[in-house]
């Protein structure tokens, strides 16, 4: 370890004042578009994390262009005021709480598709268009963007923590489906990354460099995508295990063997348990492997079959086939479902989630460590994974006003971090940093490494105004 691992119970809260004259010049270019009404503050100062007391920013800006973004970056430069980027608000990780105060700025108004070039196979969007409107746009064309987060998110919500989700494992993430971006930077000033080639080798690699960085270094105000053909035949199955080791045996041998799943999703028991309160699917209450094929019909049917007589030799059981579209979405919306039905399955809770990714090799030693930790503590929890990539997520149920229910689940975190980057994995793979992974990525990344981004981040940010406080903050 490069250095000490930790997760703060509760985030350091440093609120910076919004000068009256900074308000005034927001209000009059913005009129009615900047509020400081506190209902629409408080709209803004929360997302799906475990914190749940951090006071709103001091007011929230509309935007509806790039020039609106340039012109609320150029005035908060000029006053040094946070800017907070803000989608939908699904982050799980603190990303759009005002820990420094300032203003959020609100592109879900900026939600056209701007472009679609099936020809190319890309699209290019504005940073609040969501995968689900993007998707509906372009299917008519026989096209689909896979990734897939589950909530439907922004792309530029994507973008900017560098997303995944269930397809990664065949389609990949964010990283590497993002082509091009036109960002605007903390002194307002308007610049393009990327092109629309499907590589490029022409300097630094600026897109990447925006992609993943979660509002800290620039705001996305388009954002160029690959786009894929819609598989001529797609087939999903459900398999129940008698355990969860089993279920993990399955698919470290489906990823060795070469299969080409699309999907691979492990569900442990009390998980499908909380998702058949929710969803009311009447799904077998053990562990379960939800599992999704694409390709030529006879491709699917030969992976299936082969994946089929894997699940055996592990014991599985109740091997279970949708093959219409509306089974699919019925399952599909059971599993996006999951975090929302393990969180109401103890009222008034808050998750703590865990998002570690390990190599496919360590995925079952990881996975079972952290079950075994999580059932000894009699912490209630859920646990989900995209396991075919070798990404886990345990989501420990907290009252957020027992400190020491937030203390004993940050310890379960802490231990399977620990493990995770001893096996050569990462503490986040699709969730980013935020405010609650920072001291891991401080382990994660090494002091150097660490240094580098704090030196990326100040010659971007010197004044230190976007998304301050998360990430790589001292």
């Amino acid at each position: 370890m490069n250095a000490p691992l930790s997760a703060p119970l509760l985030p350091d809260v440093q609120p910076r004042p919004l000068p009256a004259d900074a308000l005034a010049a927001l209000q009059a270019r913005f009129q009615a578009r900047c509020s400081t009404a506190l209902a629409v503050r408080e709209q803004h100062g929360r997302d799906e994390s475990a914190y749940t007391h951090i006071p709103p920013p001091a007011a929230v800006v509309f935007a509806e262009s790039t020039a609106d973004v340039a012109d609320a970056l150029r005035i908060a430069a000029q006053w040094r005021v946070p800017v907070i980027p803000f989608g939908v608000g699904s982050s799980l990780e603190g990303h759009l709480l005002a820990v420094q105060g300032g203003i959020s700025l609100d592109v879900s108004r900026m939600n056209q598709v701007l472009a679609v070039r099936p020809e190319d196979l890309t699209a290019t969007v504005q940073p609040g268009v969501t995968r689900k409107q993007l998707n509906e746009a372009i299917k008519h064309l026989g096209l689909f963007f896979p990734i897939d987060p589950g909530a439907d998110a922004s792309i530029g919500g994507m973008a900017a923590t560098r997303a995944s989700g269930t397809n990664a494992v065949r389609y990949g993430t964010m990283r590497e489906n993002v082509l091009a971006l036109e960002v605007v930077t903390a002194g307002g000033e308007v610049l393009r990354t990327g092109t629309h080639a499907r590589k490029s080798s022409a300097g630094y690699d600026l897109t990447r460099l925006f992609v993943g960085s979660e509002g800290t270094l620039g705001v996305m105000t388009e954002i160029t995508v690959r786009l894929y053909p819609l598989p001529e035949a797609i087939s999903a199955a459900i398999c129940s295990f008698p355990s969860v080791e089993a279920a993990v045996r399955t698919t470290i041998a489906i990823i060795q063997m070469g299969i080409p799943i699309a999907r691979c999703e492990l569900l442990d028991a009390r998980t499908v348990r909380a998702v058949n309160a929710h969803s009311k699917v009447g799904l077998r209450e053990e562990p379960m492997l939800l599992m999704e094929f694409h390709g030529s019909p006879s491709g699917v049917q030969e992976q299936a079959e082969m994946v089929q007589a894997i699940a055996d030799e592990h014991g599985g059981q109740a091997f279970e086939w949708a093959t219409t579209p509306e089974e699919r979405t019925r399952l599909w919306t059971a599993r996006h479902n999951a975090y929302f039905a393990g969180v109401q399955s103890r009222p008034g809770c808050r998750a703590i989630t865990t998002d570690a990714c390990v190599p496919i090799s360590r995925l079952a030693d990881n996975v079972l460590a952290a079950v075994a930790e999580a059932d000894a503590a009699g912490i209630p929890y859920f646990m989900v994974g995209h396991v075919g990539d070798g990404n886990f997520h345990m989501g420990y149920l907290i009252d957020p006003d027992d400190m020491a229910e937030r203390a004993a689940a940050e310890r379960l975190n802490q231990a399977l971090v620990e493990r995770a980057l001893a096996s050569g994995g990462t503490c986040t793979g699709e969730h980013g940093v935020g405010l609650h992974k920072m001291g891991f990525l401080r382990a994660e990344a090494g002091d150097g490494a660490l240094a580098l981004m704090r030196a990326i981040k100040a010659a971007l940010d010197p004044h230190d105004i976007l998304n301050p406080g998360k990430i790589v903050a001292r």
